[in-house]
């Protein structure tokens, strides 16, 4: 069984880890492990017309942010990597500096520091130097950037085409088996 962990930051695009949890959630090799954080409750809320508790139902465990003693607080704890979906500017300023106050961001911390895969999915629109000085700290120390851009190419016919190209492409990163898009030939 292969661990994810599932990180939900408070950026708007909750809609992209329902849409993850639901498709890890039909993945029979994959157990997933979830954090979300404040904001992210706060904006699950003004966002989709779910709660938490939906979003942790859909996981095989769920973690309190402010537990820094939890299993995925280690890199003891064997896991494929972490997926933060939506990944607000501010979680991403904590990871690259390792500013380990809330076990999202400690998690990501030992995803990096045990060089396990860790996958950002950036929501904020436009970008100032700041923004691209951390993004680019975090690829060079491993974590893979991937803002949720539209593949209009794909010819999507819904918002919800747009959510599966993006969590596709996300869970391509791990190696999980999907159905979220067509692919190129």
């Amino acid at each position: 069984m292969r661990r994810i962990i599932i990180g939900v930051s408070g950026a708007s695009g909750s809609a992209f880890a329902y849409r993850a949890l639901e498709v890890l959630r039909g993945a029979s090799d994959v157990e997933t492990h979830l954090v979300v954080s404040r904001q992210a409750a706060r904006t699950i809320e003004l966002e989709t017309k779910k709660t938490v508790k939906d979003f942790e139902a859909l996981a095989d465990v769920s973690y309190d942010h402010d537990d820094l003693a939890a299993a995925i607080s280690s890199g003891s704890f064997i896991t494929e990597g972490m997926l933060v979906i939506p990944c607000s500017i501010g979680s991403a300023g904590a990871i690259a500096h390792s500013l380990n106050a809330n076990l999202l961001v400690r998690a990501a911390d030992v995803c990096l520091k045990e060089r396990r895969k860790l996958v950002l999915i950036v929501r904020e629109t436009p970008l100032h130097l700041g923004h691209l000085r951390t993004l680019t700290q975090l690829a060079e120390i491993g974590a893979v950037i991937m803002p949720p851009m539209p593949a209009l190419y794909a010819n999507p016919k819904s918002v919800d085409d747009i959510v599966a190209h993006t969590v596709g492409k996300a869970l391509d990163q791990f190696g999980v088996e999907h159905k979220l898009f067509e692919r190129w030939s």
